[in-house]
């Protein structure tokens, strides 16, 4: 497998791993932290957030196998490119309709499509 190619799927791996496994851990502690964003200690919002930290954790996995199993490579990088394109997307639509967020989580704006661009132009 080229270089590229693993260097991508390494990055969107351990961002959706760390990502996903510190949000379902501890999710009020995580969001603080890395987005300055302040959650209170509600049942059914914490049970969404790690509804969604699994998601990512899961893909996190997914994405991974593909750097050790060739044949997983392609997927892998289907599932990486539809879940940060979906969060992108998804951002940008909260951006039009919300407001400007933060500067940390315009940060992992530009993150998300400088991957999802990545895995499009390797594939």
């Amino acid at each position: 497998m080229e270089i590229i190619k693993i260097v991508i799927l390494s990055l969107s791996a351990l961002l959706l791993l760390f990502v996903g496994a510190s949000r379902l851990i501890k999710p009020i502690k995580t969001y603080l932290n890395n987005s300055g964003i302040k959650i209170e200690n509600d049942v059914n919002l914490l049970n969404e957030i790690r509804g969604v930290s699994a998601l990512m954790l899961s893909g996190g996995v997914i994405v991974s196998l593909g750097i050790f199993f060739p044949s997983l490579t392609f997927t892998s990088f289907v599932i990486g490119a539809l879940i940060f394109l979906g969060f992108f997307i998804g951002r940008l639509i909260s951006m039009a309709v919300d407001g400007k967020p933060n500067k940390q989580i315009t940060q992992g704006i530009m993150f998300e499509f400088v991957l999802v661009r990545r895995i499009f132009l390797v594939y």
